[in-house]
């Protein structure tokens, strides 16, 4: 198993409210040596985190004791710039199950999913009234629910639907990446290779 599955997700979030959160944000490039998914969580979203100092930067939102959670909430297109899958994984590795916002840019969106993040896009209203919700009570859930494709502000029971690949949707649900998947259907692979002629 590749991560953890996901089901169902209820838990307070962490607000962004920023557009065009590029990817070099969320991680930037002089942390891209490693090859394995650990440890980037300590340098996600590094120079909003830390001053050149090192010393923490007290108005960013993840150096707020108010917010937490492992729903990230961001402002509208999330993730554009450089395909690097680093920032998904910055992101799991700090704790963040999903990520909210109004549109993801695509490669972002995929890397996420190959990960174990799940990102929800919702509408631009709905992304306002979770943000309201959140600025109103730091304590606000949301309840992300992947069988059946829904987020809810739990404090007012709103609700909307998101669209997920099938097959990455089957995935999550199991925790697998793209190999754990083959992996599992080994024994289907050998039989059709077997039974179906060169």
């Amino acid at each position: 198993m590749a991560y953890d599955k996901f089901d169902i997700l209820k838990s307070s979030a962490v607000p962004l409210p920023i557009e065009n959160v590029d990817t070099d944000q969320i991680i930037p490039a002089r942390f891209l040596k490693a090859t394995e998914r650990v440890g980037f969580g300590d340098n996600l979203f590094r120079d909003w985190r830390y001053n050149s100092d090192e010393s923490p930067k007290k108005d960013f939102v993840l150096n707020n004791d108010t917010y937490s959670g492992k729903i990230l909430v961001g402002g509208k297109n999330f993730g554009s710039g450089s395909s690097r899958e680093h920032a998904a994984w910055a992101i799991y590795d700090y704790g963040f199950r999903c990520v909210v916002s109004s549109f993801f840019a695509d490669i972002f969106r995929n890397n996420c999913l190959n990960i174990g993040v799940l990102p929800v896009k919702v509408s631009p209203e709905f992304l306002e009234h979770v943000f309201n919700e959140i600025n109103r009570n730091p304590s606000t859930t949301l309840t992300v629910n992947l069988p059946n494709q829904t987020i809810m502000i739990d404090a007012t029971g709103s609700s909307e639907s998101f669209d997920i690949n099938p097959y990455k949707k089957d995935n999550m649900t199991n925790g697998f990446d793209d190999i754990d998947y083959l992996l599992n259907i080994k024994e289907d692979i050998k039989t059709f290779s077997k039974d179906t002629p060169l």
